[in-house]
């Protein structure tokens, strides 16, 4: 067995909370170690947030070419090549994996690449990606594991060798037809995409509605989307078995209230949500302890029970998305710096990046109503906003939750050109405390999808909305 080399700073992994934990520590002269088993810089720049926010923009660019008519635009035939769309994905991940590569060398943390696994307390045993191994040991180490794409267990759905949103961003043809598992946030925007450059689409979701966490109207308006953009979706539909190979000929057997049916499709994409990669590391030999989902089991610090050892990002349970884990590092930053900062009650935005967008910030009338919380509600359609008519772009609306008592902005959505932008305004009022008033009497420039809050707040809102459990408990 290797000697063992020992560090302040151990980081079993280089997502977001880990790569800014190490270019920190390291900085202040704690010797800092990164293992990475491949994905320089995490999935966020290689395949997951921004290649897919890539993509996802050049098939927003052949929809508007397709629309050049409505804005005086003349046009030949449009067609999309997709060796193109990759390449150009692809070096905006090379650039972003170097800039990465310079940080760490400036920083002065060393990279190692390789899989590690834990064989002791604090002690990690790394395979080399290039031969042989190292055995290194922390005085103080870091869990940035993250997570990846879940594989259903469906009869035959393994053996069809499903495009993962890993494999969907390297396509480089355009599938006939593609089936996606899953109605929620990936694959709406990838259903989407793939409708854009020219597929079929046809997407199966197991809930009543797309967006299962979403309010009705929400869901409705993306269902009124997909429809008039031509993708067919199939709600209710529990799929029984999976037969074909993907990418050639693929068949879906479902069963709907309407009884079985078989959907048949060249492709099929799996958007089913994420499991941790939390197995086969050996979390056990080093004392941690993991959920019965398999996240490993954190504190509101962010520390595991096992001593000097902490778990940020989407291992540890925290709100899947690239910022949360931001915020993560700099709970643990602060901490060990003898700050107070805690993941509790974290006022957490995120956007999905279909074409509009849609966004939210805070609670939706879904999480009021079944935690009995009473509150008036101000909505407008988007086209009340007159910044959407010089965009051609009128589509959605937008809604917020205020207190029933007071004029505190509860929660805010979104669903419109720009609504991944606007609700940054909305969150920076909560977090101040500001009432709503204070959007509502600004001064916003004209025209600008900003200005839709003065809209929107100037509203008249509604008599308070009281749910069922509050009236019961009352």
């Amino acid at each position: 067995m290797s000697a063992i080399e020992r560090c302040d700073i151990l980081i079993l992994g280089s997502g977001e909370a880990g790569k800014y934990l190490a270019w920190t520590l390291a900085k202040s002269g704690r010797r800092t170690a990164v293992v990475e088993r491949g994905l320089i810089g995490g999935s966020c720049p290689n395949i997951a947030c921004l290649p897919s926010k890539n993509v996802i923009y050049s098939a927003r660019v052949a929809s508007l070419c397709r629309r050049g008519p409505e804005f005086g635009i003349t046009t030949g035939p449009i067609s999309v090549d997709m060796k193109g769309v990759r390449q150009r994905k692809r070096k905006m991940v090379e650039d972003l994996v170097a800039v990465h590569r310079d940080r760490y060398e400036r920083s002065g943390t060393e990279l190692i690449i390789g899989e590690g696994r834990f064989v002791g307390p604090k002690t990690i045993e790394v395979q080399l990606k290039d031969g042989g191994t190292r055995l290194l040991a922390g005085e103080r180490v870091f869990l940035d594991l993250g997570t990846r794409a879940a594989i259903p267990d469906i009869p035959g759905l393994s053996q069809s060798q499903p495009l993962t949103h890993v494999e969907a961003l390297e396509l480089d043809y355009i599938p006939d037809h593609i089936i996606v598992l899953g109605g929620g946030y990936v694959g709406l925007e990838f259903a989407q995409c793939m409708r854009r450059f020219g597929s079929r689409v046809t997407v199966v979701e197991q809930g009543p509605q797309l967006a299962p966490r979403e309010d009705g109207d929400v869901a409705h308006g993306l269902l009124q989307l997909f429809q008039d953009e031509g993708i067919e979706v199939v709600l209710n539909a529990h799929a029984l078995d999976v037969a074909g190979l993907s990418g050639e000929k693929i068949r879906v057997r479902v069963r709907t209230s309407e009884g079985a049916q078989t959907i048949e499709g060249s492709d099929l994409l799996v958007a089913t949500g994420r499991v941790p990669n939390t197995q086969g590391i050996g979390l056990d030999t080093a004392g941690v302890d993991l959920d019965s989902r398999g996240y490993v089991k954190v504190n509101e610090r962010l520390e595991t029970i096992a001593p000097d050892v902490w778990a940020m990002g989407d291992c540890a349970g925290s709100p899947q998305f690239t910022h949360v884990a931001f915020d993560d590092f700099r709970i643990v930053r602060d901490n060990l710096n003898g700050g107070h900062r805690s993941a509790r009650d974290r006022l957490v935005p995120y956007c999905v990046f279909t074409d509009p967008e849609l966004a939210r910030v805070g609670l939706n009338e879904t999480e009021a109503q079944r935690n009995g919380i009473a509150y008036r509600l101000a909505n407008i359609p988007m086209a009340a906003v007159l910044r959407t008519r010089t965009l051609s772009e009128p589509r959605g609306f937008l809604k917020a939750l205020l207190d029933a008592n007071s004029d505190r902005i509860l929660g805010f959505t979104a669903f419109g050109v720009d609504a991944g932008e606007l609700i940054a305004t909305v969150q920076t009022a909560m977090l101040c405390g500001a009432p709503y008033t204070s959007l509502r009497d600004a001064i916003l420039t004209h025209p600008t999808i900003a200005e839709a809050l003065t809209v929107l707040f100037a509203s008249e809102p509604g008599a308070p909305i009281h749910s069922p459990q509050r009236a019961e408990r009352a």
